[in-house]
Order: structure tokens, then sequence, then C-alpha cells
């Protein structure tokens, strides 16, 4: 029978050879992280791990040879009896029905099929089979939207070069992608629900670009089979993705911590027993999302209880409390010249579908539609003279929840203004990784706040959606965030590196970590000027070992956060694996700040990974300064003297700091003659 999709789901029918058989009271069942098109780690030994009935010995029969004189270690806090075979693998489960075991995997190849089953005394019970499993290289790429951003865009702001020939020649059964699903949670699950899905055309647009590019690289190069565990929110920190245990030792989060799991406990009783479906994944399925609500947006509703908002603004508070979820928004509204009209909204964060007297005429939905302009065509045949209404469906699935710009219907002879009062009224939240919806008499003003549990609060992404991949084989890790750390750098400068061992410690493996620096963009006045400060944070956290840093100055856009070269960066994060981990001789960094001397009145700057050699654009080195002991920085003449950087200032006679690209939105002018940028530092310690 084939393995199913959702994990732990109770099996229907039990093959069985004797039928005097014991009945069993637990089914078996395997992680969903175990399902058919996997990549499983060449070369290793891979922990596989599920549930059955406790009396059950559980059988793992993979299809490749194996080594009958492999080690293999099962259930690692558990006395069992372990039996193996050339190509059979046995356990019995401990006494709350929970199993793993630990077998070794070949060389890269494939595919291949794992059988699971069932027995006693040697009489099997043949339960599922797991097919098209793949052996080869795996990753998780994690971080915040800029991995998380697909690889057929955010349309229209957010696009990804080369992302149409990428997808339509993306047909590449080796590649592989585990998405998984958005959660909360204050304490670490066990398990999550998703699949393992082949790259087409048809499926690839979903996957980060970052880690599809990464893919790509690596399995044209190395010619083996890429498994991507994609792990990604946007907007979100990174204390989000970090262990309670490691974060309590910090001590700067420790007070909304301590809040949590009362947060948890009354959030959890409100939740419960309510109708829940899970997020939608693909643009598709956003547009088939219903809560059962569609009545809402008909002209005969009774508003008159529902609350009052003003828009534009935000509509993502309730009682107080921000909420993630799917609201209706209506509007009364006076016309007394019937014609064609064009309703304008400067943009719903996230998605919308909009009605007007009941009839549809139109919405945004999916990822990165939350500043996009709507403009939708209002035909006089739906119109009215006198009172009509407007009914917006909103979904917020992030951050703030607003309505952007003006709201206006425009004909060629009138301007009507829908701004000022609205009423809302609360249809669904986003809860632990689900939509809970809510019946039409539910009492929203009971609704518990939430406000400091989403996913900007401590630990709850860890929690949900990098604890349930523990120990999932990975060869190493892939990460792009720090934007939502930004203002933060000293902090990061911990936290980071203390994050990076979490996760080391928590799969006890000393696994490669390569990141991403933050490219150049504009921040709001409230951090302007802050990001060189987080990109020299992430620099400096390349003193924790087995790390690599792509710098990103020569492709960002100071006025888009989501870079649209993805594939440059997927490939330089792949130039870090290949020659770190797959031992290609190649340079895979630019040059990073080594040292620097003073030689009277100049500055000697000195770099590693200098490569074949030091170089600067077209028209020469600028974005350094100087700084005499007063730190009062001025812009520097900067020249490449043997493979090092000569800096000086006529006005500055006893230089002792140096600094480079030092603001949001500096450029890249130094590279090595590899064509890798240089990263932002500076030489205060």
């Amino acid at each position: 029978m084939k393995k199913p999709f959702l994990l732990l789901f109770a099996m229907t029918f039990i093959f069985c050879k004797n039928e005097k058989a014991k009945t069993i009271e637990k089914d078996l069942t395997v992680s969903s992280l175990f399902t058919d098109h996997m990549v499983l780690q060449q070369q290793n030994e891979v922990t596989i791990w599920g549930e059955s009935d406790p009396n059950q010995v559980v059988t793992v029969t993979p299809s490749w040879e194996n080594n009958p004189d492999s080690k293999v270690v099962v259930n690692d806090k558990v006395d069992v009896t372990v039996k193996s075979k050339s190509s059979s693998f046995s356990s019995k489960p401990n006494s709350d029905g929970k199993w793993r075991i630990k077998i070794p995997t070949p060389k890269a190849g494939g595919p291949y099929t794992i059988k699971f089953s069932t027995g006693i005394d040697d009489q099997e019970k043949e339960w599922f089979t797991i097919n098209d499993v793949m052996i080869g290289e795996v990753w998780l790429a994690s971080g915040q939207s800029n991995m998380d951003m697909p690889l057929s865009g955010w349309m229209p702001n957010d696009s990804i070069n080369d992302s149409a020939d990428a997808i339509e020649n993306s047909k590449n059964h080796t590649i592989r992608f585990f998405k998984v699903p958005y959660g909360l949670a204050t304490a670490p699950k066990d398990s999550i629900i998703g699949e393992w899905v082949t790259t087409t055309p048809e499926t690839v647009g979903d996957f980060s670009a970052t880690a599809y590019f990464f893919a790509l690289r690596l399995s044209q190069e190395l010619n083996v089979p890429i498994g991507i565990i994609q792990s990604a929110v946007g907007g979100t920190p990174a204390e989000a993705w970090t262990s309670k245990n490691s974060l309590k030792a910090l001590g700067d989060f420790n007070p909304i911590i301590d809040n949590m799991s009362e947060i948890e406990s009354k959030t959890a009783t409100w939740f419960k027993d309510r109708s829940t479906q899970p997020l939608p994944q693909t643009t598709e399925q956003w547009e088939a999302i219903s809560f059962n609500d569609e009545a809402l947006a008909k002209n005969t509703v009774d508003d008159t209880n529902w609350s009052t908002i003003t828009l534009p603004g935000r509509f993502d508070i309730i009682n107080n409390s921000e909420f993630d979820g799917a609201i209706w928004l209506r509007k009364t509204f006076k016309i007394e010249l019937l014609e064609d009209y064009i309703l304008t909204i400067g943009g719903v964060d996230d998605m919308d579908a909009t009605y007007i007297n009941g009839e549809y005429i139109g919405g945004l939905v999916g990822a990165g539609q939350h500043h996009a302009l709507r403009e939708f065509i209002v035909p006089k045949s739906i119109l009215k003279k006198g009172e009509n209404t407007i009914a917006i469906r909103a979904i917020d699935t992030g951050g703030p929840g607003e309505i952007l710009g003006s709201i206006l219907l425009k004909s060629e002879a009138t301007t009507i203004s829908l701004e000022g009062e609205w009423k809302s009224k609360l249809v669904a939240d986003i809860y632990n990784g689900q939509f809970v919806s809510y019946d039409s008499d539910t009492d929203i003003t009971k609704r518990p706040n939430l406000g400091s549990l989403n996913s900007n609060s401590p630990t709850v992404l860890y929690n949900a959606m990098i604890a349930p991949l523990v120990p999932y084989t990975i060869k190493g890790a892939i990460w792009y965030q720090g934007e939502s750390n930004v203002s933060r750098d000293e902090q990061y400068e911990k936290l980071f590196p203390m994050m990076i061992e979490d996760w080391r410690s928590q799969w006890k493996s000393e696994f490669p970590f390569y990141y991403v620096q933050i490219a150049p963009f504009t921040y709001g006045a409230d951090q302007l000027n802050q990001s060189q400060k987080l990109r020299n944070a992430q620099r400096l956290s390349l003193e924790t070992p087995k790390t690599g840093m792509v710098v990103t100055l020569d492709i960002g856009n100071e006025l888009n956060i989501h870079p649209p070269e993805k594939k440059t960066i997927g490939n330089r994060l792949a130039g870090l694996a290949l020659a770190n981990d797959y031992a290609k001789e190649l340079e895979a960094s630019g040059p990073l700040f080594k040292a620097v001397k003073v030689d009277g009145t100049t500055l000697i700057v000195e770099f590693e990974n200098i490569g074949s050699g030091l170089m600067s654009i077209e028209n020469g080195l600028t974005n350094f300064e100087i700084a005499g002991a007063d730190k009062k920085y001025m812009p520097a003449h900067a020249k490449i003297v043997n493979e090092t950087i000569v800096v000086n200032n006529p006005t500055i006679s006893n230089p002792v700091y140096v600094r480079y690209a030092w603001s949001d939105t500096s450029t890249a002018t130094l590279f090595n003659k590899e064509g890798l940028p240089a990263s932002t530092f500076t030489s205060e310690k």
C-alpha cells in the first residue's frame, strides 16, 4: 500500500498472514518527513522514526543493499532488542509506541523503495511502502521572506530575475523539496504535516527561489539528487527560530518567554473544538479558500452589531490585540449617477476578495500582493441609484494587516470617496499554522489577547518548524535572514551564532551553515542607517566554525527589500558548499577584512579571501571612510596596492579607523578577481 502523506494517518487496511494474529491496538505510522519522492543523505546513518503498537516489532526494509556489519543505533534513549539483517532493520517500540531506527544509506542514486511492516514472532504484516526514494545531499533552507520568496516571485512588485526560464526548464526529478507549513508553538512539536515534491514547471514556482538555484548548481556540479527542506517565514527575527534553552541563557527575552505559556493556555481553550483548515501553500489554494462566509458579501446582511473601524488604516486589531486571519469589511455608499466606475484601493495587506452589492468584482491573492494597487471595473449593471454596499474579505497572514492608500470609486464624471467609517467582522484566525473559523454567533469580544504570541515571538518558529525536523539527517543549512533584526546589531552578534550552535546541538552534528548578508535597502526612519551594523554583525558571525557568508552589496535594490537576483545568491551559497564540503577548487567568498596598519597619514587594509587578486569597479574604489581617535569619519581616497587597500584623507593626519560600505544603501566597489564583492566592515572593535 502506498504510504499516505498525512502524519499519523490511521491505516484502514491491514494485510495479515495469520488470521489469528493479535489485533493491533495502535497503527504503524512514520513521520511525514518520510514520504514518496523523499531524499535521504547519502553514505550516512539516517534516522527514521514513527509510532506503532508497543507490542509489535517494527521492521524497516530499504530496497538498496546494506552492509550487514553496519552499526545500527535504535531509540537512543530506549533499551530495546535490535535485529539487523543485510537489508532489514527491526526494533520494538518503547512503552508509548514511539520507535526510532537508524539505517545506513549507500552512495547517491535511486529511485529506491522502503517497506515498513510490523509483526510478532516473525509473523510479518506488510503495512505500507514509500516509493521513489532518492539518495543524495539534503540541505535545510531557512530564514525570512528572502528565503521564503518563491521562484515565481511575488508579482507585480517582487520579481525574480530569470524566473520564467528557470521554471520552463525545471523538470529535474532529482531535485526535491519538502516545504514545512507555517506554524507557531510555545513548546517543541514532534510532528508536522507535509510531503516531498519533485521539481517540474508546475510545482517549482512555489519553491524558494534562493534554495532552488542553490540546489540546481549542486545538482549540476555533483550529479547527485538534492533534497531541500524549506522552513522559512517572512518578516521574522532570529529569536523566533531559536530554542527556549538557548534564549534563556542569553537572557534578553526571558520576560516574554515566561509569559508565553499562560497566553498559550488561554488561546488553546479559546480555539478548542473550532473548525480548522491548513494554510494554503499555492496561489490556487488561496483562490479557493472558504470559511463558509460567502453570504457576508450580500446586501441583506445585518451588520448592525459589527465592530466599527476607520479605513484606510489597520484592520488587524481586535480587543486591543493584533490578529492574523480573515476579516470582512463592509461599507454603504450612495450613487446618484449610474455609469461604469473604477474602484481603486492603494493596497490590501496581504490579500483580498472584493464585492459590490454581492457581486464579485476582483481581488489579489497569494503572497507578495500586499502593496499592489487594486483597480477593479465596477459595471453600472450591478449598481443602483441610492444606497449600495461594498464588502471586502481581507486576509492578513502576518505583520500589519491594513488597507493602504485611498479608496475611491471613479467614473468620467464622478469621484466617490469610500474612506472613513467601515464595519468589520472577524471570521477566521490563523493559529498554530492553521485557519480557525468562527461561527456566525461567536462572540468575538471574548477573544483573548494574542498580541504577544505571533511569528515575531521568541522560540515559536523553532518549536513549530525546526524541532519537528530533528533528527532528519541533513548535510547542512542555508539561511537568509536579518532584516527583522536591523537596529539590534549588538544583540544579533550574540544571538545569531547562538542560534547556529543551538541547531547543531539539537541535531548533534557540526553541520556547515551558510548564510546571506542582507542587501542594501532604504529602511524607515526608526531604522535609518542601522543595517550596515547588522551586516557587520553577520560578518563577525563568521568566527563561528564551519560557516560561510554570501555578500550582496552588488545586487541589492535600495527601494526593494527583496532583491531579484536570487539566482546569483543561490549560486554563491552553492559555491560555499562546493568549496568547503565537496572538495571543489574554487574561491567562494569575497574579500573579508583582516587587519589595518597605520603608515604615517595612511592606513593599509589587509583582507582574506582575495582569490587571484583584488579589483575595483570601473569608476574606482568608493564608500571607504577613515577617522582619527575621535571617530569622526570622513570619505577616504582608496587604491589597490600589492593586494591591500591604502586609504587616506588629507584632513586627517593621524588616522586610526577605517570602514567600508557603512550606510543602508552602500554598494559594492571592491571585489576579488573572481567577481565576488567585499563585505561591509569597520576596524572598530
